[in-house]
């Protein structure tokens, strides 16, 4: 069976000033899409655990009646606070039709020296998963710190921090406000959440 090469439907999301970037693997199938961004299907808690880090309240971002979330109020967000986004792989392959970072294979991982050098204030890359902690180890020659712990690399002479988070999909086996905590910690580390 010939697998299709899927290519990332998203440009990276590098707002002025970015202090931090978050990366994920790569974005579920388009059917699983509510919105048109990073951490697009309503059952990945993702924008859920930012609205209780940040607002304590799980549905900040959340328009419950629509079913998706608030990508103008997302996008604001993320700008005000220095938030830049993308992904681990830039083209994949999936090997069953289903949104697991388990059965995806990364045909071209993302090219993150040259993400972050268009993002000079960055201090802090995010990974959102074990898929992308592994793309991203493997991108830098470097050791996955634990779960809610970080490590350290340079990259043209600039110190960074990578930051391994748990992952925000309901199939990773921690309650939503463990998982907040653990983000919580990373943002107040960064001085981006005081």
């Amino acid at each position: 069976m010939d697998l299709q090469i899927e290519r990332h439907p998203f440009e990276p999301f590098l707002p002025e000033g970015a202090r931090v970037l978050v990366l994920g693997s790569f974005p579920p199938q388009k059917k699983r899409w509510s919105i048109e961004f990073y951490y697009p299907n309503f059952i990945n808690d993702f924008w859920r655990i930012i609205g209780l880090v940040f607002f304590g309240d799980k549905d900040w971002f959340v328009d419950k009646v629509a079913k998706k979330f608030k990508l103008q109020e997302i996008k604001e967000f993320c700008t005000d606070k220095g938030i830049a986004l993308f992904d681990t792989a830039t083209a994949v392959r999936r090997l069953k039709d289903n949104a697991s970072d388990k059965f995806l294979e990364v045909v071209e991982p993302t090219d993150l020296p040259a993400l972050l050098r268009r993002i000079p204030h960055c201090e802090a890359v995010v990974v959102t998963g074990e898929k992308a902690a592994q793309t991203l180890c493997e991108a830098f020659g470097t050791e996955a710190p634990s779960v809610g712990e970080y490590s350290e690399f340079v990259l043209d002479g600039r110190n960074m921090c990578l930051y391994r988070m748990p992952s925000t999909s309901r199939a990773y086996p921690l309650p939503i406000q463990k998982k907040a905590d653990a983000y919580r910690r990373l943002f107040f580390d960064l001085n981006i959440l005081f």
